[in-house]
């Protein structure tokens, strides 16, 4: 019997998903009359409320998690998430849960708002969003579905308040830092900053270290390097600073290949850092100095929390910064 939604009841009254959800939750702001029609409905239907199905999830042994990936994420080049995704399988087998992926359509985020597949048919019993996703379609996956939601990678503090990110800030000022410890003074940042969260989040701490050190950042060394589609494409400026200070590994990669096209060498004449610690299998290892992220503690925690929910919908809901760790490899030049 497929699962009776609060969006079906919604349909059939001619009201909002929220609507319903405050009336079957006993909210304020519903008049007893609608109240009450809401509940005759729900019983007709044969709607089960949250309290219900809990109590036959935890009778069972295994869980189903669904995990939610943009597919603009998954493009050449791109596929950071889907390693997140391997750890995160791995690591589910281990807390008795089975995992089910699906990508998200960018006509389907952005344009229809149609639902995960998964979720239409109810067979999750929790949902974990990996990367930024549009902000209008999380509404709508949250309006169309009473099951719990982890995002990874990406914290909202209204739609995404229940999330695992990488601590992008202090990653990104402890390499900066390490570039004025060897000397590197005049830096550029590599990334587009208003692409995503976390992207944002390297920019300020890489902007606190320039700070702290009496620096501005000139106009054109602020190289956005990527589309509206996560595409990584940039020129470099004509005049170059001392060193690039990137957003992730390919794009310092592809900062070591132009720089190499105009005969500059790395890292004699200008030093390069990354972030991520990882490159699309296939292209070289540059031996990047780079933060590597700790996707394995990123994926347990993410999985920790969707149990602790699916167990008590009551349990707090909040962000969790997990570090990773420099690694300092063979990209900057180091200080006499």
């Amino acid at each position: 019997m497929e699962k009776v939604r609060l969006s079906d009841i919604a349909e059939r009254i001619g009201v909002s998903t929220v609507t319903v959800h405050n009336a079957l939750s006993g909210n304020k702001g519903v008049g007893e009359e609608l109240r009450k029609q809401i509940q005759e409905v729900a019983d007709e239907m044969g709607y089960q409320p949250p309290s219900a199905r809990r109590q036959i999830k935890e009778a069972r042994e295994f869980y189903t998690i669904g995990v939610l990936i943009a597919e603009n994420y998954l493009a050449q080049y791109t596929t950071f998430y889907w390693r997140m995704y391997q750890d995160m399988a791995i690591i589910a087998t281990e807390k008795h849960c089975f995992t089910a992926v699906e990508v998200l359509k960018k006509e389907d985020e952005i344009k229809t708002y149609k639902m995960p597949a998964c979720l239409e048919e109810g067979r999750l019993d929790g949902l974990v969003v990996i990367g930024e996703i549009d902000k209008t379609y999380i509404s709508h996956l949250k309006e169309n579905s009473d099951i719990p939601l982890v995002f990874m990678d990406f914290y909202d503090s209204k739609l995404a308040e229940d999330a695992v990110i990488q601590d992008n800030f202090y990653g990104m000022f402890m390499l900066t830092e390490y570039m004025f410890e060897q000397g590197v003074d005049e830096l550029a940042f590599v990334g587009s900053i208003f692409s995503t969260s976390s992207i944002m989040d390297r920019y300020c701490g890489f902007m606190k270290s320039m700070t702290l050190h009496g620096k501005n950042i000139h106009p054109e060394w602020l190289i956005e390097d990527r589309d509206e589609f996560g595409h990584m494409e940039f020129d470099l400026p004509h005049k170059l600073p001392k060193g690039f200070v990137c957003n992730c590994d390919l794009a310092a990669s592809l900062v070591m290949d132009k720089l190499n096209d105009r005969g500059i060498r790395v890292p004699d004449d200008i030093s390069v850092v990354g972030f991520d610690n990882y490159l699309y299998p296939g292209l070289p290892d540059r031996n990047i100095t780079t933060y590597e992220v700790n996707k394995k503690a990123m994926a347990r925690v993410a999985l920790e929390k969707i149990l602790k929910q699916i167990r008590n919908p009551k349990s707090g809901h909040g962000m969790s910064v997990i570090s990773g760790n420099m690694v300092i490899k063979k990209t900057v030049k180091q200080k006499n």
